[in-house]
């Protein structure tokens, strides 16, 4: 063989190699990480006869990273510190039917009724097994109601006593579906489970294709999982057996926050790990990451505090209502956990502040209440946030948007304090810096909404009242709470929320 043969046949040669190892490089390095795993899970469980097959913990294999690229972390001041403490106690207290959407309150009780903890103050209309349950004890001290004698809160005069209305004890370990169900819609628990599509209160008609739960908070100044589920992970995993059983023994599928350990023990659940800013948090985004739901198909979520509360509920046979609220903003004066119940008088939480150049929203900043200083705590709500009102005129020059902006923050870039550190954080006001304007293509929102879905093109066939274009957009995937940053990016000030609620309330009378 010639010189210029070898030489062709080496350079050949090292072009296949080359050429093999880029194929394996690709495609191959998935199944070789897989392939480590398992062997690393085989033998780690040890030696064991020939005749036997080796124990593999599935659940490891199985569990998934999914990695949120888009959103955005709203940095504001106010974070609550790790301290735990007891709210004061409040001389009354709320059960506010607004606050579960999608059902029509019937009252069961009527001003001067003495009630216990667990006696039912109202039930659905639509579900009449629904309880809703007074969650401290006293007397029904007035019923408010609204436009065309809506009712919008019964308030119960605290005894100080907390006697409580002895329900039935289930197993939630051997219990059947039809028992847990019956339990959950006397004892109180069945309104905190959410359906999607509609995102409103779930139908105990209904057989969900699956339940979901988030393991954790991503919105701003969010209270940590972590610290709420604190001594209570057995109540959390009572709550998880009984929504399996709910399911016929189904696991739930958990989303969790990469390096969480405070799940690892927890039975009954699929999990997987998400990383990311927020929306990674929400349970739409971990559902549509996971699970995407289809067209007539339903699915349940409920958040994790709620889920703890079932467990005890059902195991303990008294109706348990209890709320680890992260008290945040940078207008608190002491942010911090206090443990207080569902309804309880907002002062408690705030320190008692009355300013009206304070805003006091029952929730998260993007997608909480506007409450009054003397309100009460959402049903639905485990945060509370004190910010300022922002109607102090602001110079153009100095404050306005053609200031430096060394203090504010932006997700556009459009100020310096993008090279910041990310440990700097900012006060911010509820000034929306402008009135509505015409709802054009930015490319604002895309940015911030982690869906495969056109955001401005859905939104714009809502309000169009175009069912048809909806349902192609994907409407049945989203919640108001998945378009919460994107209304915050909006340089047209709509009130996006407000629209995918009314077109999900619209869709669902159109369907019947």
């Amino acid at each position: 063989m010639s010189v210029h043969q070898k030489t062709t046949s080496t350079r050949t040669n090292l072009s296949t190699a080359t050429l093999e190892g880029l194929l394996v490089l690709v495609f191959g390095w998935k199944l070789v990480i897989d392939a480590e795993i398992y062997n690393k899970v085989v033998q780690a469980s040890g030696e064991r006869p020939n005749f036997a097959p080796r124990k593999v913990n599935l659940r490891e294999l199985m569990s998934r990273k999914i990695r949120i690229k888009k959103g955005a972390d709203i940095r504001l001041k106010g974070r609550p510190t790790s301290t735990v403490d007891a709210a004061a106690s409040t001389a009354t207290c709320a059960v506010q039917p607004p606050n579960y959407h999608g059902i029509t309150p019937k009252l069961e009780v009527k001003e001067g009724s003495a009630v216990q903890v667990g006696t039912p103050l109202f039930f659905s209309k639509e579900s009449p097994a629904m309880k809703f349950l007074s969650p401290i004890s006293g007397t029904v001290k007035s019923i408010l109601r609204g436009e065309k004698r809506r009712i919008l809160a019964v308030i119960v005069e605290s005894d100080d006593k907390n006697d409580a209305v002895s329900l039935d004890k289930i197993d939630v370990l051997s219990a059947s579906a039809d028992v847990i169900r019956d339990a959950m819609l006397s004892h109180g628990m069945f309104p905190f489970l959410e359906q999607r599509p509609f995102a409103d209160v779930a139908n105990p008609a209904d057989m969900p294709r699956s339940i979901h739960v988030s393991g954790f908070d991503s919105a701003p100044l969010a209270p940590d999982m972590e610290i709420v589920l604190k001594d209570r992970m057995e109540a959390f995993q009572n709550g998880i057996h009984a929504l399996s059983s709910l399911l016929g023994g189904q696991a739930i599928h958990l989303g969790i926050r990469s390096g969480q350990t405070i799940y690892n023990d927890i039975q009954k659940v699929e999990l997987t790990a998400f990383e990311g800013p927020h929306p990674a948090g929400n349970v739409g985004v971990q559902v549509h990451h996971t699970k995407p739901i289809n067209k007539g198909e339903t699915l349940w979520t409920m958040h994790a505090e709620d889920v703890a509360n079932l467990g005890e509920t059902l195991v303990s046979g008294v109706y348990t209502s209890k709320r680890t609220i992260a008290a945040t903003g940078s207008e608190h004066p002491d942010p911090r956990y206090l443990q207080t119940h569902i309804g309880c008088e907002l002062s408690s939480l705030t320190n008692g502040l009355q300013n009206d150049s304070v805003r006091v929203i029952s929730g998260n900043p993007l997608t909480g209440t506007h409450a009054a200083a003397d309100g009460y705590l959402g049903g639905l709500d485990h945060q509370v946030t004190l910010l300022p009102e922002g109607r102090d005129p602001k110079f153009l020059l100095t404050a306005g948007w053609l200031s430096p902006g060394l203090d504010r923050f932006s997700l556009s870039k459009s100020y310096p304090t993008w090279l910041l550190p990310k440990s700097k954080e900012f006060v911010m006001d509820t000034n929306t810096g402008g009135e509505e304007r015409a709802f054009v293509v930015t490319g604002q929102y895309e940015p911030v909404f982690p869906f495969d879905i056109y955001p401005v093109q859905l939104i714009k066939s809502i309000m169009a009242n175009d069912i048809d274009a909806m349902e192609k957009l994907g409407i049945y995937e989203v919640a108001p709470e998945d378009f919460a940053l994107c209304e915050y990016a909006c340089t047209s000030k709509i009130d996006v929320q407000d629209i995918v609620r009314e077109g999900l309330d619209n869709l669902k009378k159109e369907l019947g």
